[in-house]
């Protein structure tokens, strides 16, 4: 037992002390030697960082630009087979292989613009379903009853269709929307 206190004081870091007014200023000194170091070799590792996210960046872009390019040419293969490749829609997802690709629907959604005339023309048309107590535009019920909620000015419900393609040996999904790649291939 006296062995393992021996050993316990030995590991314990010997912490100086200055033993006067000149020592202590000499440990400022030294403090900032060190800190000034330190800080040397953070600023040098997040410049070494921002080099390496730089060439990855610039190294992944072809990589990327070619995954959007096969994409597009996916897409509009599958566009004009969508009928064939879909069963004549009974299906929304094509597989292959390699993986699977097809279509889907995104959640409806409500976007505002000019929110309080919104809130006096929904008080105006008795929609008082559609206003939470706090004042703010109820949209999850304006998505169950979306005809009633467009007949409000400044209210629209969008959704879009998603474009999907994922390798087989991939977990990722990559996700397009199908308006911007009709763009795209136009």
């Amino acid at each position: 037992m006296h062995l393992e206190k021996e050993e316990a004081m030995a590991k314990k870091t010997v912490i100086p002390v200055p033993k006067s007014l000149d020592e202590a200023a000499q440990f400022l000194a030294e403090i900032g030697q060190e800190q000034r170091v330190s800080e040397e070799i953070r600023s040098d590792l997040n410049t070494a960082v921002d080099k390496l996210k730089t060439q990855a960046m610039a190294d992944n872009e072809p990589h990327q630009k070619k995954v959007s390019q096969l994409v597009e040419g996916l897409f509009a293969y599958a566009e004009a087979h969508r009928d064939e490749l879909t069963d004549g829609g009974k299906r929304k997802t094509v597989k292959v292989p390699t993986g699977i690709f097809g279509w889907r629907m995104t959640p409806l959604a409500v976007s505002l613009r000019d929110v309080e005339s919104i809130l006096e023309s929904l008080k105006a048309l008795k929609l008082k379903r559609f206003i939470r107590t706090k004042e703010e535009v109820d949209k999850e019920a304006m998505l169950k009853e979306p005809e009633v909620a467009k007949t409000v000015k400044g209210v629209s419900i969008s959704q879009h269709e998603d474009f999907v393609a994922k390798p087989a040996e991939l977990e990722v999904e990559i996700v397009t929307q199908v308006d911007k790649l009709k763009k795209a291939t136009a």
